[in-house]
């Protein structure tokens, strides 16, 4: 049965949805598509299905303008139809003169016009009283028809045409209908639960009587409401997908963040916003897209709807932006407070502006576009004047405009066209977004403010002013990593000082060095040190030397560290001198990060002293920045990356992106080592599309690399050298990563794969870039890189005096290989307990890391075999049970093939060993033999058990006597009291806890060995 509902031209807050028959039909494919509805179609269905088994029910929809009311009905009319239900509709209208139960009149005629209404004979006495509605014939008298009558007319005749299949009703518009017609509604709400029929009252949430009948209604159980809120942010992805017939992966990023950022989730603006785009897919010159003309419409409409108070109290609202204080706005307008009230209630109920926060001080329209809309219907005249209004009334309310005041100030003062003040205060309120920095405020405003002051920049303002934007600018803009502000590279006044133009040349030469472009940085601070010469102890000078301390990492120099560091000293020298705590902090944090990889002691001592700065001059940029420093060299020495990740988002929530993405990128680096795959994978995708979006070389290059590095550590050639193919272009913005792409990639998954001669050229080829180009990174050389070293024999103590040293004062990743490195020396030169001991030191530094605890005893084995030092046994039975574990099979392999020649036992890998416990696999249980002994756990006789089985006993006997040896049990009732673990379990696991799934095992590596063991003794937790 195809659905019934009038054709009708579309609203604005409504989607475009219907026609006389078939589906909803718009310009594109996936209009057809609910999305974000799944629970409201859920218990529509659901009364569909009660309707056609004769249990009748009601359902009200409702929510604000533009949410979906409308769709959602739609969509029920097509599914009832679908079922071969009769489906109708009616709409209620204020368009020309009232009609009496408008909306249940048109749905009669509609049946009618279908053929589908009963012979008035069919309702009895209520048959005159149904062709008096069609006919619009009164009652004999010429009284209309009493609403009982209408409604028991109507209920009868739902009856009669749902008794077959059901019916669906839909009232569509509720809150325009006239008194009868709710009058009808209430009583069928009432009664409708013994028909074939369901009905479905669409209204807004406008306070009028259609909104309180729903109440009530829902009060005592005759209807249930299904308020439609806002659409998340992954379904406006979907909506926007769908609006253009394209997969959610392809949908253009800048649309999706107008639609996301713009709509408040509200399907309509969605829509419009999606076709607006459509018809205009560039938008050029960086400013924002106009406000669709639905939208715009929509908004005048309701606006007008308001009157002229009403309207001149939104387009003052308006000149603030998003929100807006209703205290300013109620001086400005100079109305009395009950008249304002009035029109503030009326703005709420249409739905165009919502309370912000706590209290009645703040509100907000309900969508960015609003305000928008409101704001581009002012004409220049009327917009100044409101705007200097709103400006006195701020400054008296708020004198010397604290906090954020000052923003809201340059905003009017732009709006009057007083351009110079607004410059002057955007400036000022952006000087104070950088002081005051803060999860809760972060950065990225300030570039706003000033791009908006930059914009107000005229030929004839003042050059002093022109540079304060400038270098305010550049600021924010290298610090938020937001460069997407940052205006063409401007013609610098000859007129200003020479210091203050080679200020900003260092600030263009910073940001160049930011965003990866080594060569434009060096030709910056060039002319920077021209306009400098005999290079004074001063504050520019300080600036210039710590953009080049900078610069200097991105050049192809052997010396670039040390020409670096003295750069910064030279830069702390001036910085403290002229007193500029900013760039001191800055020259500090550079110190420590060169020195980190030699001497950690003194980094850490940079960076403490670079945050006791800021805090002193409560400079938060610097003291967050040098947090994440701190928090960096902690990672290498902390059980577990804590710290890091919290300095990370705090870096982030305040906006510091630069500094937010080092700490990502060293906290990809410790998920890795620590076989956190999948962490380290989101992390790293996350992070890399932000620095690709903001165009930020280096932190993509880290990123990028990052991801290689992963691979690597999985033993993962083909995806490793994809990732390090993706990274190639990027290493001229980061020189030094190519010693890290040799030895912390390559190598290390050489060394995976067993193929020791291509780790040891690799690791030499990382050395080899690190000569030409020394870099800060760790690719392994006061670590693994050692131990290979030492191993192969090229090592030992007069090339390595320093190992024992290394070993104790270096990171826990490089004290676990350089510890074993000393072992080795030591146990060749028959120290066999003191190796033993410094080898089990460095196994215990690498507990954080399984994969490379157990590369690093696999790597030993032999020659603390050769030697008779450690328990080189043990180790190579722990390493292939985890690399065996982890797919790493050539590694896994070598272990059994190292503990033949030891003539050690080695278990066969046959199908199901992952059954069998690890410590019961470390004790030579074979899958066989597992089995007997979860029945001895049973205490279940042998012959039982050859049974169960289908073995012979002498079989069980011979299983049972090698289960009792190789746990050193004496008897099976020793062994089956020890085991009662084996009893609650299902395949070597508690009874009801599965494996580890496929993804869990990519995220942390193959499982840690259970400490659980069938001797008599305790088992140890895991710890």
């Amino acid at each position: 049965m195809t659905a019934l509902r009038p054709t009708r031209p579309a609203r604005p807050t409504e989607e475009r949805t219907a026609t006389a028959t078939g589906h909803v039909r718009g310009p594109y494919r996936g209009r057809a598509r609910m999305i974000g509805r799944t629970a409201e179609t859920e218990r529509i269905t659901a009364a569909l299905a009660a309707a056609r088994s004769g249990r009748g029910g009601a359902l009200f929809v409702t929510g604000e303008p533009g949410i979906g009311k409308t769709r959602l009905a739609t969509a029920a009319l097509d599914a009832a139809a679908s079922a071969d239900m009769v489906a109708v509709r009616g709409r209620a209208s204020t368009v020309g003169p009232p009609v009496p139960y408008r909306p249940l009149v048109e749905a009669l005629l509609l049946l009618a016009r279908a053929g589908r209404l009963p012979d008035p004979g069919e309702l009895g006495v209520y048959g005159p009283v149904m062709a008096r509605l069609l006919s619009d014939t009164p009652e004999p008298g010429g009284r209309a028809a009493p609403h009982i009558a209408v409604a028991e007319t109507v209920l009868r005749l739902l009856g009669a045409v749902g008794r077959q299949r059901g019916c669906l009703l839909v009232l569509d518009d509720l809150h325009d209908a006239d008194a009868g017609t709710l009058a009808v509604a209430e009583y069928l709400l009432d009664n409708i639960g013994q028909q074939p029929a369901v009905l479905l009252l669409v209204a807004g949430r406008t306070p009028r009587a259609a909104t309180e009948l729903a109440l009530r209604a829902h009060q005592r159980e005759a209807a249930e409401i299904l308020d439609l809120n806002p659409l998340t942010h992954p379904d406006v992805r979907l909506l926007v997908a769908a609006e253009l017939d394209v997969a959610p992966a392809e949908v253009c990023p800048d649309l999706l963040h107008r639609a996301v950022t713009g709509s408040a989730g509200i399907p309509f603006v969605v829509k419009e916003l999606v076709h607006d785009h459509a018809a205009r897919p560039a938008h050029r010159g960086g400013r924002t897209p106009s406000v669709p003309s639905t939208v715009a419409d929509d908004v005048r409409r309701r606006t007008e709807a308001l009157g002229p108070l009403g309207a001149r109290f939104l387009g003052t609202a308006a000149l603030f932006g998003r929100r807006f204080p209703l205290p300013v706005l109620e001086r400005a307008i100079g109305v009395d407070h009950t008249a304002l009230s009035e029109v503030l209630r009326a703005a709420l109920a249409s739905c165009l502006i919502t309370p912000d926060g706590p209290g009645t001080q703040w509100y907000a329209f309900r969508h960015p576009l609003v305000g928008e809309a409101l704001l581009d219907d002012l004409g220049p005249g009327e917009r100044a004047r409101h705007a200097r209004r709103a400006a006195r009334a701020l400054a008296h309310l708020h004198p010397g405009l604290p906090g954020n005041w000052r923003a809201h100030a340059a905003r009017l003062h732009e709006h009057a066209g007083q351009a110079h003040e607004a410059v002057r205060l955007y400036c000022e309120a952006a000087q104070r977004a950088m002081d005051e920095a803060a999860p809760d405020r972060p950065l990225d405003r300030a570039p706003e403010l000033l791009t908006r002051a930059h914009a107000l920049l005229e030929p004839g303002t003042a050059p002093e002013l022109h540079a304060t934007v400038l270098e305010l600018l550049l600021d924010t803009a290298a610090r938020s990593a937001r460069l997407d502000r940052l205006p063409d590279p401007p013609a610098l006044d000859h007129g200003l000082p020479a210091a203050r133009r080679a200020g900003i040349h260092a600030r263009l030469g910073a940001v160049a060095t930011l965003t990866g472009r080594p060569a434009e940085a060096l030709r910056h601070l060039d002319t920077a040190r021209t306009l400098l010469p005999g290079h004074p102890a001063d504050g520019p000078t300080a600036l210039v030397d710590l953009a080049a301390a900078h610069a200097e990492l991105g050049r192809l120099a052997p010396d670039r560290l040390h020409t670096a560091a003295r750069l910064a000293r030279r830069a702390l020298d001036a910085a403290l001198a002229d007193d500029r705590p900013e760039v001191a902090c800055g020259a500090l944090l550079l110190l420590g990060q060169l020195a980190r990889s030699e001497d950690e002691p003194a980094a850490t001592a940079h960076f403490e002293r670079a945050r006791a700065i800021a805090l002193a001059h409560r400079l938060p940029v610097p003291r967050a920045a040098a947090e994440v420093q701190l928090a960096v060299t902690a990672a290498g020495h902390d059980e577990h990356p804590t710290r890091l990740e919290q300095a990370r988002q705090d870096a982030h929530r305040r906006g510091l992106l630069p500094s937010a993405h080092e700490a990502g990128f060293a906290l990809a680096i410790e998920r890795i080592r620590r076989c956190a795959f999948d962490e380290a994978r989101d992390g790293i995708i996350e992070g890399a599309a932000e620095a690709s979006t903001l165009g930020l070389g280096r932190s993509l290059a880290l990123l990028r690399l990052a991801d290689a590095v992963r691979y690597a550590h999985q033993g993962r050639r083909a995806e490793m050298s994809g990732a390090l193919e993706r990274l190639e272009p990027l290493l001229d913005a980061a020189p030094g990563l190519r010693a890290m792409a040799y030895g912390s990639a390559r190598a290390f998954c050489s060394l995976l794969e067993e193929r020791h001669d291509a780790a040891e050229a690799e690791f030499a080829q990382a050395l080899a870039h690190d000569t030409e180009n020394p870099s800060t990174a760790d690719f392994g050389r006061h670590g693994i890189a050692v131990l290979l070293g030492v191993l192969a024999g090229r090592m030992g103590r007069g090339h390595c005096p320093g190992i024992a040293e290394a070993g104790a004062a270096g990171t826990r990743w490089n004290r676990q290989f350089a510890g074993l490195a000393h072992a080795v020396l030591l146990g060749g030169e028959g120290h066999r307990e003191q190796a033993t001991a410094v080898a089990a030191e460095a196994l215990a530094a690498g507990g954080p890391y399984p994969l490379a605890r157990r590369l690093g005893m696999r790597l030993v084995a032999r020659r603390a075999y050769e030697d008779g030092w450690g328990a080189p046994v043990e180790w190579l039975r722990e390493a292939e049970e985890y690399f065996h574990g982890a797919g790493l099979h050539p590694v896994a392999a070598a272990g059994r093939a190292l503990l033949r020649g030891m003539g050690a036992s080695v278990r066969q890998r046959r199908t199901g060993t992952e059954q069998v416990p690890p410590d019961l696999r470390r004790s030579g249980i074979t899958v066989r033999e597992f089995e007997v002994a979860r029945l001895v756990a049973e205490r279940i006789s042998n012959k039982d058990i050859a049974g169960r089985l289908h073995i012979s006993l002498r079989t069980v006997e011979k299983h049972v006597a090698n289960v009792l040896h190789k746990t050193g049990h004496p008897n099976r009732r020793a062994f089956a009291t020890a085991s009662l673990d084996l009893v609650r379990t299902r395949g070597g696991r508690p009874a009801g806890q599965g494996g580890p799934t496929s993804s869990s095992r990519k995220s942390a590596g193959p499982p840690e060995p259970a400490r659980w063991s069938t001797r008599s003794t305790p088992a140890e937790p895991v710890r």
